[in-house]
């Protein structure tokens, strides 16, 4: 069972948020938060707020032990953009953006993904014995 945090209307652009975050996918929780201490960024503490509220969903909510919760994926898409207006030369105004982002991220328990692994390489050694077993009946069919 996956557990999800949402974080929305965030003012920082998607794009500050997504290279702090593609650094931290897939690692242990505390990993990731030991890793996101020491980038000095927005982005980062930013982060940090939403996993913490995630492992504390999944602890709270769920009963599940913090030290087995891993990032399944994080997702930063981008939000509504604020309108504003700089005054400029000669009577003129000019837009500005300012962008906002949401964050999603999903973690997974360490014994589920096991789960997950084992029967896709369960399912991978099945392929690879039907692959072997073609490949036999191809070299028979040649001679």
């Amino acid at each position: 069972m996956s557990i999800t945090t949402d974080t929305k209307y965030l003012r920082i652009s998607p794009k500050k948020v997504k290279s702090t975050a593609r650094n931290i996918s897939g690692l242990n929780t505390r990993a990731a938060l030991a890793r996101l201490l020491f980038a000095n960024t927005k982005a980062s503490r930013i982060l940090i707020k939403t996993i913490n509220s995630a492992v504390a969903n999944a602890v709270n909510n769920l009963k599940k032990n913090a030290d087995n919760l891993i990032i399944r994926s994080i997702s930063v898409n981008k939000g509504p953009a604020f309108k504003r207006w700089q005054p400029v030369s000669r009577g003129m105004a000019h837009k500005i953006k300012k962008p906002t982002s949401h964050i999603k991220i999903v973690l997974e328990e360490i014994q589920a993904v096991k789960k997950l692994l084992s029967a896709s390489s369960e399912k991978n050694k099945d392929i690879q014995k039907i692959e072997d077993i073609t490949k036999i009946k191809d070299s028979e069919i040649k001679k």
